[in-house]
């Protein structure tokens, strides 16, 4: 047993029942319209409103001191109540600086928090066992704030970091020295895979403005792209039961996120058509890592991606894939099964080996 996994069983972390997002209101009149649902996610009804039934609780950073990593919340933008949560192992490899990873949560842009406990849980998991300082943004969701919004705001992050390093910031950002951020990553699954993508196409025009900030890569977990037409993976994939993606769940929370008009052929949805255009801004990124599930309806997609990006750019060696067998979509933070699990430490053990290059 890793002395993680010890260290997990002698600390569990808690839910704090008074640290929930907002409640929901229950006097909206039975007689409002509708308009677009993911059964206990998400209902949005035709004068605007919308509910998010809390399926997963909402935890504070707090930890165990057994965990080995100090976490902590930050707000990056009061105005639009954009924040992010901090993970940082407390013991230094060898006294040397740790990289920095921006992650984006899933959640088809529409759902989800940086607060939930299955992702607290595991960016607690991927900080200890990769050693590395983890950022784990709260952006706006759609259909409130339809992208490009959730993608402004993983901009706006970066930007807060690094006014904050050249500001020397005071002791409230003592976790600012143990940063090296010549080795920053942008980090997502599922929807926060797309943002990461995405918000790695827009610094791409201003490296030269992001020092003492450098982009070494991203790592794009299950990554959630789509297009108009279906993939062998969209149509046959046998789903596990209450699978945390189905196809109709897909082309929801595509409805809502996309600009209004938009279709799934948008190239923030699909970013192999017009043969990968978009994809020639990020040909100075050092590498990528692309994480794909077997079971996940979204893998011909992912992997349409990765072949349509090397040959876009010309570089075999920019964009590398692992295949997980044996399970689906987001098994990382909503899996508990053996087989999860297992997949869950080789997951953080490819991480660990390509931020440690």
């Amino acid at each position: 047993m890793s002395s993680y996994m010890r260290k997990r069983r002698m600390a569990a972390i808690t839910y704090d029942p008074n640290f929930n997002l907002p409640k929901i209101n229950k006097e909206i009149p039975q007689h409002r319209v509708i308009l677009q649902e993911i059964e206990g996610l998400i209902k949005v009804f035709k004068d605007g409103h919308v509910e998010r039934p809390q399926i997963v609780p909402n935890v504070t950073s707090k930890l165990p001191n057994e965990l080995g990593v100090t976490s902590s919340d930050m707000v990056i933008d009061r105005y639009t109540n954009i924040w992010a949560r901090l993970y940082v192992p407390k013991i230094l490899c060898q006294g040397n600086k740790l990289p920095l990873l921006i992650y984006f949560h899933g959640g088809g842009f529409c759902v989800g928090s940086a607060s939930w406990i299955c992702y607290h849980e595991f960016l607690v998991k991927l900080a200890s066992i990769a050693n590395c300082v983890i950022m784990s943004v709260n952006y706006r969701l759609a259909p409130e704030n339809r992208l490009p919004r959730a993608y402004d705001d993983g901009v706006k992050t970066i930007a807060w970091v690094r006014q904050k390093v050249l500001l020397s910031a005071n002791e409230d950002y003592w976790w600012l020295n143990k940063v090296d951020f010549s080795s920053t990553f942008l980090v997502g699954d599922s929807a926060g895979g797309n943002i990461a993508h995405n918000v790695a196409i827009r610094l791409c025009s201003k490296f030269g403005d992001l020092k003492p900030i450098t982009l070494k890569g991203t790592i794009l977990i299950q990554p959630f792209f789509g297009g108009e037409s279906r993939t062998y993976s969209e149509k046959y994939t046998a789903q596990l039961p209450r699978s945390a993606l189905t196809l109709a769940s897909a082309d929801t929370y595509w409805r809502l996120a996309l600009p209004m008009g938009a279709n799934r052929d948008h190239p923030w949805c699909n970013p192999i058509a017009n043969e990968g255009e978009n994809l020639v801004n990020i040909r100075d990124i050092p590498g990528i890592l692309v994480c794909i599930s077997e079971l996940d309806i979204l893998r011909d997609w992912n992997l349409e991606f990765c072949a349509t990006l090397n040959r876009v750019v010309g570089n075999k060696k920019l964009v590398e894939y692992v295949m997980f067998k044996g399970v689906g979509h987001a098994f990382q933070v909503l899996n508990k099964s053996q087989i999860a699990q297992e997949r869950t430490t080789d997951l953080i053990e490819h991480i660990k080996a390509f931020i440690s290059r």
